[in-house]
């Protein structure tokens, strides 16, 4: 998986995708979803490191289905809040306070 940090004023966000969804788009009806490189391209990250930055995200975005499932698991997200687009899964966190 790909994990970026990013301190905004508002807090961290975080953006994970898996490793084969990097440069796709995918689109459904009106819906398109685009990973980009400059979004999501950042360190390769393992499970831990993922779940780590989950847990101080403000805010996060999640594509691709293992990224996904492992938020799922984790208990960051809930799976019917999960959007899937033309065959892969997004989710995002927001964390109020």
């Amino acid at each position: 998986m790909y994990l970026t940090e990013r301190e905004t004023p508002e807090g961290l966000l975080v953006a994970i995708c898996d490793d084969d969804v990097l440069g796709e788009t995918f689109e459904e009806g009106e819906l398109s979803l685009t990973v980009t490189e400059e979004f999501y391209g950042g360190e390769s990250a393992d499970e831990a490191a993922v779940v780590d930055s989950l847990a101080r995200a403000t805010v996060a975005n999640i594509v691709g289905t293992r990224a996904v499932e492992l938020a799922i698991d984790e208990g960051f997200i809930q799976a019917e809040n999960v959007l899937e687009v033309d065959g892969t899964h997004h989710a995002q966190l927001l964390r109020m306070y």
